[in-house]
């Protein structure tokens, strides 16, 4: 046993059996077509001997480029949006005022940025993506379903967001040539699309694919060039709707509580449940992130960044709303609405530029919350074939053609509901993850044994029945509160309210239960007195001293 921390070499040597940067060659022999074919998709960085590549090893030093900085502008830029416009619109919509509306919204980001900061920790401090982590706490097999879940609801976002991307591109194209807006159509009404928008749908694609080739750790102007735009083009939005038309007695301002008592209560919670919901990706996801960080304190200014910005882009949106109902007799929530009247040759460039900006902000977004989260999914799934840069291609074609975004929001609201109640199995990982990390292995991983196949963390067959059992109790009970919101079905409406509570039920019932499974049937061989992270120099150990080491590590 020891007290110090343990630091080895997984680049040369024989800690090449865990090892980060090994690489294996592929038998040169004279094998068939197949052979061939495997040897030209085969990534030149796959070990046999793990079941890792470069992109799945810890991030070496060199590439660990982003400090605290780069993390507030990162989520600036990523609330900035147009769905960050649209955030209060389906809350004042089941009856809140926009104080109440403003409220949930920062008090569910401010639950949003703790959780990102607390589970990026792990990323920050052993720089390893989400699905290693995963390893340490479901086991080897039982980790790749908790990955692939997490990769599904990723990949969908990526064809949602994308056809947010394209609508911000028809904007800029209004903007410029005003007789886009009289391009006949021709394709059928059961395209649930139009030649117009198909072609701002191509347009957004092939711009948005060549930034996929690009690593993340290299992409930090983007979200800087986002920063700087996107604030100037929200506050652009705001204030020419409050100098052109104020806010009279007709406005949102004015919209009092529609419910009251116990009502208001629960349609409060429901709203604070559903845009914490909207975050629980980042939350499960956040050590894809933190793992570039310079410092382990690096990603702490999202706890700040998160809430802050959410408040007050939803602030900006509820003024704009304001004026457009004053301004145009209705609602407009979505700002590409409003700025696609300004018509004048003035106001189509203003129209431009907030139009670009919010492209901008999509472009940023997508990349970096959703293509780059299935890409580290299907890395991990298909280590031998699929890095970073090829599973973000792969995310793109199949969230933008293979899922079809325009059918799913024009003709299939009961899978839109269902994916938006994703967030009941991703809460409960999230739980577990959180227990695993602090209070089960208190903060102390083995990075080797997290990249062996038949390591520590692999527990029996591959399978840690405690964390199973902790995710099942996280999500089974909010199952009769869900199906309603996808179904005609009907259930009680105490498990209705349950299902209100859901991340703070899933989350926490997963959480505690975890730590108390693992309290009273610990799995002692995962357990360590240090750490050990990934060396950060050439140096290398013999067998004996490995053995030795990892013996000292265990309890």
């Amino acid at each position: 046993m020891t007290d110090s921390k343990e630091i080895y070499n997984l680049s040369s040597g024989p800690a090449a059996d865990y090892g980060v940067g090994v690489t294996t060659a592929v038998d040169s022999g004279n094998g068939g077509v197949l052979h061939r074919i495997n040897k030209f998709f085969l990534l030149d960085s796959a070990s046999d001997e793990r079941y890792s590549n470069e992109d799945l090893d810890p991030v070496p030093p060199e590439k660990r480029s982003w400090n605290a900085r780069h993390y507030a502008l990162f989520w600036i830029s990523d609330h900035l949006s147009v769905s960050g416009f649209r955030s209060a619109a389906s809350v004042m919509a089941v009856g809140l005022s926009w104080r109440l509306a403003l409220l949930c919204i920062a008090l569910a980001n401010i639950i949003q940025g703790v959780f990102i900061v607390i589970n990026g920790v792990v990323g920050a401090k052993y720089h390893i993506p989400f699905s290693i982590q995963a390893r340490a706490s479901f086991g080897y097999y039982l980790a790749y379903v908790m990955i692939a879940m997490r990769m599904i609801v990723a990949i969908f976002w990526y064809g949602i967001q994308a056809y947010t991307g394209a609508e911000c591109v028809q904007s800029m194209i209004f903007a410029i040539w005003p007789s886009f807006h009289n391009v006949p159509n021709h394709l059928p009404a059961s395209a649930n699309i139009t030649t117009q928008f198909m072609t701002a749908y191509v347009i957004y694609f092939l711009i948005c694919l060549p930034l996929h080739y690009v690593g993340v750790h290299r992409v930090k102007w983007l979200f800087l060039l986002k920063s700087i735009a996107t604030p100037i083009a929200c506050l652009g939005i705001m204030g020419w709707m409050v100098h052109s038309v104020g806010l009279g007695q007709d406005s949102l301002f004015n919209q009092p509580n529609t419910k009251q008592g116990s009502a208001l209560g629960w349609t409060f919670m429901a709203s604070l449940y559903s845009n914490i919901g909207s975050g629980v990706t980042l939350m499960v996801n956040a050590p894809d992130y933190s793992r570039y960080s310079t410092t382990k304190y690096s990603h702490f200014t999202t706890a700040l960044a998160v809430p802050f910005t959410a408040t007050i882009i939803t602030f900006i949106g509820v003024v704009a709303a304001s004026g457009s109902k004053v301004m145009f007799g209705q609602i407009l929530w979505d700002p590409l609405l409003i700025i696609n009247h300004w018509t004048s040759p003035g106001g189509r460039a203003a129209a431009f530029f907030c139009a670009f900006s919010f492209f901008l902000s999509q472009l940023g977004l997508n990349i970096a919350a959703n293509s780059l989260a299935a890409a580290n999914d299907m890395n991990c799934l298909f280590p031998r074939y699929i890095n970073i840069r090829r599973g973000q291609f792969i995310a793109s074609f199949l969230g933008s053609w293979a899922l079809t975004p325009w059918n799913i929001l024009t003709s299939a609201p009961a899978f839109l509901n269902f994916m938006s109640g994703y967030s009941v199995w991703l809460g409960p990982i999230a739980g577990v993850l959180i227990s695993d990390f602090y209070f089960v292995h208190k903060q102390k991983y083995h990075v080797y044994q997290l990249y062996d196949f038949h390591g520590m963390y692999r527990y029996k067959y591959g399978f840690n029945w405690r964390a199973f059992l902790a995710f099942t109790i996280g999500w089974v009970p909010l199952l009769p509160g869900f199906i309603p919101t996808v179904s005609n079905i009907t259930t009680v409406s105490g498990m209705v309210h349950l299902y209100d509570l859901g991340f703070f039920y899933g989350c926490g019932a997963a959480c505690l239960s975890y730590y108390i499974i693992c309290y009273f049937f610990p799995a002692k061989e995962t357990y360590l007195d240090a750490p050990v992270y990934m060396v950060e120099d050439n140096s290398s150990f013999d067998d004996e001293e490995s053995s030795s080491a990892n013996e000292k590590s265990s309890k």
